[in-house]
C-alpha cells in the first residue's frame, strides 16, 4: 500500500466552533488505521498550536503537537529565516499570536519607527490606532506580512464573521498597495513546508482537505496535491462550477473521505 498524506483544514472541515462534524472522528481514525499520515493545518491565528491539540483531543481526535500546524507557526519560521539580529516586529493580532512569536524569541516592538516587519493576524479588537501603527511602519519601509488571507471564518449555525482578510483590506486601503507576503494557505511556503518537511511525501501522494476554494483548494491545485472540497463550511456546491480552482473531489463532509 502506498502511504498517503491527508492535510485537514479545521474550521468548517473537522468542526464548527466547538461542534465536531458528524463522522469526522471515525473518518480520521480510519485513515490512521490504514497507515496513512494525517496532519491538521489551519490559517487561524487566534489560537496556539497547543490550544488546537487540546481542542481536538477533547473532541475525540487524538493528536500530538507535531501533527498540528497553524499560520502562526509558519509565520515564526519565515521570520526566523529572514530577520536580521537587530530587526523587530510590530504585531497586529490577538494574544496567541504574540505568545507563539515570543516563545521563539522573535523580537517585538510597539514602535512603528522601530519595526522592520509588521505581522497582521486576525484581531477581533482591531481599531484605528492599530491600523495607524501598521500604516506608519509601512511608511517607514517595514515589510508587511499577514498570517492568512481568509476574509471570513465559518461559525456554527451557518454564519460567518470577518477574519484576517479584513485587517489586510484595511491596511491596503490606506497604502494603496498589496501587502508583501501572505504566509498561510494558499502560499507555496506553507504547501512545501507541510508536504516535504512535515509529511515527508511527494505532493502527488497528498490530499488537501478543506472547505475553501480560495485557500485550501487553491493551495492544493497550485502545488500538485490532490484536493478534496467538503461542503460543511464556507463553500456550496453551486460555487464550484464557476470556481477558478476546481477540486479533484467534492464531498458532502469529511465523513465520506474513506470513499475516495
Amino acid at each position: 500500500m502506498m502511504v498517503k498524506g491527508f492535510i485537514f483544514d479545521l474550521d468548517g472541515t473537522v468542526y464548527l466552533d466547538d461542534q465536531v462534524i458528524d463522522g469526522a472522528v471515525e473518518a480520521i481514525n480510519s485513515l490512521r488505521e490504514k497507515g496513512h499520515k494525517v496532519i491538521f493545518l489551519t490559517n487561524k491565528s487566534i489560537a496556539t498550536r497547543n490550544d488546537y491539540v487540546d481542542k481536538l483531543n477533547k473532541l475525540g481526535i487524538p493528536v500530538s503537537l507535531d501533527e498540528v500546524i497553524n499560520s502562526n507557526y509558519i509565520t515564526v519560521k519565515y521570520l526566523k529565516e529572514h530577520m536580521k539580529e537587530e530587526d523587530a516586529v510590530l504585531v497586529i493580532g490577538e494574544e496567541p499570536l504574540f505568545e507563539e512569536l515570543k516563545a521563539d524569541n522573535i523580537k517585538l516592538t510597539d514602535d512603528p519607527n522601530q519595526a522592520a516587519y509588521v505581522v497582521l493576524g486576525w484581531d477581533r479588537e482591531f481599531n484605528y490606532e492599530k491600523l495607524n501603527a501598521a500604516y506608519q511602519a509601512w511608511l517607514n519601509k517595514a515589510t508587511i506580512l499577514a498570517t492568512n488571507p481568509d476574509r471570513t471564518c465559518p461559525v456554527y449555525g451557518g454564519g460567518q464573521i470577518p477574519d484576517c482578510g479584513a485587517m489586510i483590506g484595511a491596511l491596503e486601503g490606506a497604502t494603496g498597495y498589496p501587502i508583501d507576503y501572505i504566509i498561510g494557505k494558499p502560499s507555496r511556503l506553507t504547501a512545501e513546508f507541510v508536504v516535504k518537511e512535515i509529511l515527508g511525501l511527494k505532493p502527488e501522494q497528498c490530499f488537501m482537505v478543506g472547505d475553501r476554494l480560495e485557500t485550501d483548494i487553491r493551495m492544493g491545485v497550485e502545488n500538485g496535491l490532490k484536493t478534496v472540497l467538503v461542503l460543511t463550511g464556507i463553500t456550496t456546491a453551486d460555487m464550484v462550477g464557476d470556481a477558478v480552482y476546481k477540486p479533484t473531489y467534492v464531498l458532502d463532509s469529511i465523513k465520506e473521505i474513506g470513499n475516495l
